[in-house]
């Protein structure tokens, strides 16, 4: 991954005052994010995802018994951390805590959202776990995007159903966001993910870029340790959600020094 990856870095660290945008995004690799979802319950294959050497985004569940001690070791090895809210879902799966349901009116909504935020060490950036039924409805995914425009937090919409309006309500809100290009692992076979794996990677030289999500099954864990160091041989580098998003959007910050509220950690109650 050496030479995509120093090729990738020296690239998002060129600035408008020295060499153009277009010439960077020119020389640029088909780049892949993956995001690995439900971190928070599994202590072994966490900690295996937080050692990998390349740059992960890992999305931790609120409240799970090893999402505040694993959040904080990725984040030591350099990996980012987002919240994955939980969120109301067509087929009454339960959320555990943290959880968005419909029936919550708009303060219930933001206090809950606001409190699962504030469990999460180093949190950049949100998406959605399950939630086909609240994400397809405007109104609580106003009062999501309200409160997290507050915050200096991109949002992925994870696209768990086709009419989802979550990522056009953040983009309305000037939230930065992309949407889930595949999802790697809802099969857990070895031959599932590796056909997705390798659609992941033809949707990046199609298009550039190109976002999967993944989840900390044995199997996935086992698939991207074999196979994300061979990516560079492939031309194919792999970013950050972040890193991703600079790559799409000219290299800008995402948000100016200042320009939003920090969030205050706090052991926040599970509502």
């Amino acid at each position: 991954m050496r030479v995509v990856s120093t090729l990738l870095a020296m690239a998002f660290c060129f600035t408008a005052g020295t060499v153009s945008a277009e010439p960077a995004r020119k020389a640029l690799p088909p780049t892949i994010a993956i995001i690995i979802d439900d971190m928070g319950h599994s202590l072994v294959e966490g900690e295996r995802l937080a050692n990998l050497d390349q740059p992960l985004t890992l999305a931790f569940l609120p409240y799970r018994p090893h999402t505040d001690s694993l959040a904080r070791l990725a984040y030591r090895q350099h990996k980012e951390i987002m919240l994955h809210a939980p969120m109301a879902n067509t087929r009454n799966y339960g959320l555990g805590p943290g959880g968005l349901t419909p029936d919550m009116d708009e303060k219930s909504m933001v206090t809950t959202l606001r409190r699962a935020l504030q469990s999460i060490p180093h949190v950049q950036g949100v998406n959605n776990h399950m939630g086909s039924l609240l994400t397809q409805q405007l109104r609580p995914m106003d009062w999501v995007m309200k409160e997290l425009f507050r915050y200096p937090v991109y949002f992925i919409d994870s696209r768990t159903i086709a009419s989802s309006v979550a990522g056009d309500v953040a983009a309305a809100y000037r939230i930065p966001t992309m949407t889930r290009d595949v999802f790697l692992d809802h099969e857990q076979t070895e031959e599932f993910v590796d056909r997705q794996f390798k659609l992941l990677i033809k949707r990046a030289k199609e298009n550039g870029s190109a976002i999967g999500i993944g989840h900390p099954h044995k199997i996935t864990v086992d698939y991207l340790e074999k196979h994300l160091p061979k990516l560079d041989e492939q031309g194919i580098a792999i970013a950050t959600v972040s890193g991703l998003w600079a790559m799409r959007n000219g290299n800008r910050e995402m948000f100016a020094e200042g320009e939003k509220q920090a969030i205050r950690p706090a052991f926040a109650q599970k509502k």
